[in-house]
C-alpha cells in the first residue's frame, strides 16, 4: 500500500516521482533521485536559466516529464511550453505529461470536466482558475511559429540533433530560433535546456562565450573519472564496452560522456584494418552453397557501385567496394576497384564501366550490387542489369539514394568498425590508393579524395549489424519445485 503524502503538504518532486514509479512498479535508481533533487533545488534557490545534460538513456525526458507534471500539480495556472527539433519529439513529452497527470493519485483535481476540450495530442489545458488563452502544456518544433505564445516555463528539449548543427549556417539559425523564447517567456519565468551535444561548437558547450553561459548546469556523463558506470544496474561494465564498439568513440564521447568533441578528432587510421591474402573458397554441402574465408563460413556479402565518369583526372574516381561478412560481426572488404574507362574502346563510357562492374560481381560471387544513383547513377542499374543478364550471372541490382551528408556517412560506417577492430582487409587493397586516401582524409577538408570511402561505408552501412554468438547457458539446478 502506497502511503501518500499529507493533503495539508504538497509532495516535493522526489515524493511526486517515486509515487508514480511505485503504482508502475519501477524503482527510482540513485541516477534518477540525484536529477529530481537538482531541479527542485534549483528552482527553489532562484535559477532561472538551468540545463540538465545527461547520457542518452538515461531516462532525462521521462524525468522531465514528470518535472513538468509536478509544476502543474503544485501550480495549475502554470503555462509550460516544450520545444523539440522537431515538433513530433516536442509532441512525445506532452503526452507524456499528459499521461502523467491522467493517472497519478496527486492529480484528480487537475483533470478537466468531461466535454471540456483542449485535451489534444500537442496540448492540453488542466482544471484551473484563471481564464487565459494559452494551454496549460504546448508542444511546438523549433522551427515553427510561437509568436504570441505566454509561457512560465520553456523546455528546450533536444533542440539540438545531427541534422540541424552540422554547419556554421545551421548553428546560427539554432540560436536565433531560440532567442525568440526570450519573448515567450513571462517575466520571472524559467527555461530549461535538456540534451547532448552532437559537435564541438555546440549549443551545449560551456566558456563566457557560449549561448547558455551563466546556466545552472547538471552534466551526467556515463562514466565517471574512473570509468565507473553511472548506472550499473543498466550500464554495467560489458554493456559499456559493446556499446562504445557499435557507435564508434567520436559518438560515445559526444552522446554518452558529454563532450562536444570535434569531428577532426576522429581520424581514420589504416593501421587498425587487418590484412589477409586468402581468396574466398566456395563448395557445396547438402545440396547448399558454403562460402567461406580463411576457414570462416560468410553469411552475407555484396558489392557498392559509386559511380563517376571514370576518369580519375577529371573529378571523382568511379568505384566499387566488395564486402563479406560473418556471423561474427566481422568485416572483409576483399576489394577496392577503380573503374576507368578507355577513350578509344568501341563501345561507350557507361557500358564499359557496367561491363567491368559485371566481371567483378562474377568473380567474387557477389549475390547485390547496390548502385549509388546520385548525379549520373539513374540510368546505369538498368545497364547494369543487361550485362549481369548477358553474362548469365544471378546478382541483383539495387538502386540507392544518399541522403545523409558524406562526412557524416564515412564516420558512421567507419567510427565504429575501426573502434572495434572488426574490420579486415585483403591484401590487394593496400596496393591501391585507398590507404593513402584514407589516412589523408579529414572531415573538414574540401575536394578531397574519398571515393572510396563513401563506397566502402556504402557497403557497411547496407549491412545488418551483428553481434558475436554467445555460448549456450548452461542448466541451473531447478529447486523451484515446479
Amino acid at each position: 500500500m502506497i502511503n501518500y503524502p499529507d493533503t495539508d503538504r504538497p509532495a516535493d518532486l522526489l515524493e511526486f516521482a517515486w509515487i508514480w514509479n511505485t503504482r508502475a512498479r519501477l524503482r527510482t535508481p540513485t541516477l534518477h533521485r540525484r536529477v529530481l533533487r537538482w531541479l527542485e533545488d534549483a528552482l527553489a534557490a532562484g535559477d532561472r536559466r538551468l540545463l540538465l545534460m545527461a547520457f542518452r538513456g538515461a531516462g532525462k525526458s521521462t524525468l522531465v516529464g514528470l518535472f513538468c507534471a509536478w509544476q502543474l500539480y503544485r501550480n495549475p495556472e502554470l503555462r509550460i511550453l516544450v520545444l523539440a527539433a522537431d515538433h513530433a519529439l516536442a509532441t512525445r513529452m506532452v503526452s507524456t505529461v499528459r499521461r502523467i497527470l491522467a493517472r497519478h493519485p496527486l492529480c484528480g483535481a487537475l483533470l478537466p470536466e468531461a466535454g471540456e476540450g483542449g485535451w489534444a495530442a500537442d496540448r492540453f489545458t488542466v482544471a484551473r482558475d484563471a481564464v487565459l488563452r494559452d494551454a496549460s502544456m504546448m508542444a511546438a518544433g523549433i522551427g515553427g511559429n510561437i509568436t504570441g505564445a505566454r509561457a512560465e516555463l520553456i523546455v528546450c528539449d533536444d533542440v539540438e540533433v545531427a541534422g540541424n548543427c552540422d554547419t556554421p549556417a545551421k548553428r546560427e539559425e539554432l540560436r536565433e530560433r531560440l532567442t525568440e523564447t526570450e519573448f515567450v517567456l513571462v517575466p520571472g519565468g524559467s527555461m530549461l535546456f535538456v540534451g547532448t551535444p552532437h559537435c564541438a561548437e555546440s549549443l551545449y558547450a560551456e566558456g563566457e562565450e557560449g549561448f547558455l553561459a551563466g546556466c545552472r548546469r547538471l552534466v551526467l556523463p556515463l562514466l565517471d573519472g574512473e570509468g565507473r558506470s553511472a548506472w550499473p544496474e543498466r550500464f554495467p561494465e560489458e554493456a559499456v564496452a559493446k556499446l562504445r564498439d557499435r557507435v564508434g568513440p567520436l559518438a560515445f564521447r559526444r552522446q554518452m560522456l558529454l563532450q562536444p568533441v570535434a569531428e577532426e578528432a576522429a581520424r581514420l587510421d589504416p593501421g587498425l584494418i587487418a590484412r589477409y591474402a586468402a581468396e574466398p573458397e566456395y563448395r557445396e554441402a547438402n545440396g547448399r552453397g558454403v562460402l567461406t574465408l580463411m576457414g570462416t563460413r560468410l553469411v552475407s556479402g555484396g558489392g557498392w557501385w559509386d559511380p563517376a565518369f571514370g576518369r580519375p583526372d577529371k573529378g571523382d574516381s568511379s568505384v566499387v567496394a566488395v564486402t563479406y561478412a560473418d556471423a561474427q560481426g566481422r568485416t572483409y572488404l576483399h576489394r577496392i576497384a577503380y573503374v576507368t574507362q578507355d577513350s578509344g574502346a568501341r563501345d561507350d563510357p557507361a557500358t564499359q564501366q557496367c561491363r567491368a562492374v559485371a566481371r567483378i560481381a562474377q568473380d567474387l560471387l557477389l549475390p547485390v550490387m547496390r548502385v549509388e544513383t546520385n548525379g549520373i547513377g539513374g540510368f546505369l542499374p538498368g545497364l547494369l542489369r543487361q550485362e549481369f543478364s548477358r553474362v548469365g550471372i544471378s546478382c541483383s541490382v539495387v538502386e540507392m539514394a544518399s541522403r545523409v551528408p558524406k562526412v557524416q556517412r564515412i564516420l558512421g560506417a567507419l567510427d565504429p568498425v575501426l573502434a572495434a577492430r572488426r574490420l579486415s582487409a585483403h591484401e590487394s587493397v593496400f596496393r591501391t590508393r585507398f590507404p593513402q586516401e584514407m589516412a589523408a582524409w579529414r572531415p573538414d577538408a574540401t575536394h578531397a579524395r574519398d571515393d572510396a570511402l563513401d563506397a566502402l561505408a556504402g557497403c557497411l552501412l547496407a549491412e545488418p549489424v551483428r553481434l558475436p554468438l554467445l555460448p549456450p547457458r548452461g542448466s541451473g539446478p531447478n529447486w523451484r519445485g515446479l
